[in-house]
């Protein structure tokens, strides 16, 4: 029987250390298994190392996680990593959450615990999209600032008689951006006339 831990990050500048941190502090771990700049929406399963990890585990042996939301960012897609971990006869253990989610009381507090994070997650996105209609609805532009100067793209192509590629080359820009510097700055040009 083997105790093994499983870490996950979401982008790349986060670390896992604070995660191994914790659970090196509360047990003794023989495997480690880590997927780092992987969403937790991607299905546990799908992960590189948490598929490893589901091929090595057996009968008896423990997962330790550092919380729940490292088996995933959905109710359904954690009960199911839970489901398939207890059918290998495999215990799981959170450490954030102080339980076993091996166990009926613990599946129970699990679904209780990922349905509360999972809407969370739902007013986070809710409150993101009001801020965009708000912000739109004040004038203000979203997204990042233009980096290239339609119009310069569009006379310089025309004074050249140079091809989409030949522009995007000279820019430093891709064909699509090109494309779309031409037909944004014809458009200006009609409007004008």
């Amino acid at each position: 029987m083997s105790t093994i831990a499983y870490l996950r990050v979401s982008t790349d500048d986060q670390s896992t250390e604070a995660q191994r941190h914790a659970i090196e502090q509360l047990h003794n771990i023989e495997h480690w298994y880590v997927d780092e700049a992987t969403s937790g929406t991607t299905k546990a399963l799908q992960r590189e190392g948490f598929g490893e990890l589901f091929k090595f585990v057996r009968k008896g042996d423990t997962v330790v996680i550092f919380a729940i939301d490292r088996l995933g960012r959905d109710t359904i897609d954690v009960l199911e990593t839970v489901k398939a971990l207890k059918g290998k006869g495999v215990a799981i253990i959170s450490v954030r959450e102080g339980f076993d989610l091996s166990n009926d009381y613990g599946t129970v507090i699990l679904s209780v615990l990922a349905s509360l994070a999972e809407l969370e997650r739902s007013n986070i996105k809710a409150r993101q999209l009001a801020g965009i209609a708000r912000a739109r609805a004040t004038g203000r532009k979203l997204g990042a600032p233009k980096k290239i100067d339609d119009h310069a793209v569009s006379a310089w192509r025309t004074a050249n008689s140079a091809t989409i590629q030949e522009t995007a080359t000279q820019f430093g820009i891709s064909i699509a951006t090109v494309k779309r510097a031409c037909a944004s700055n014809a458009s200006v040009n009609e409007q004008g006339e």
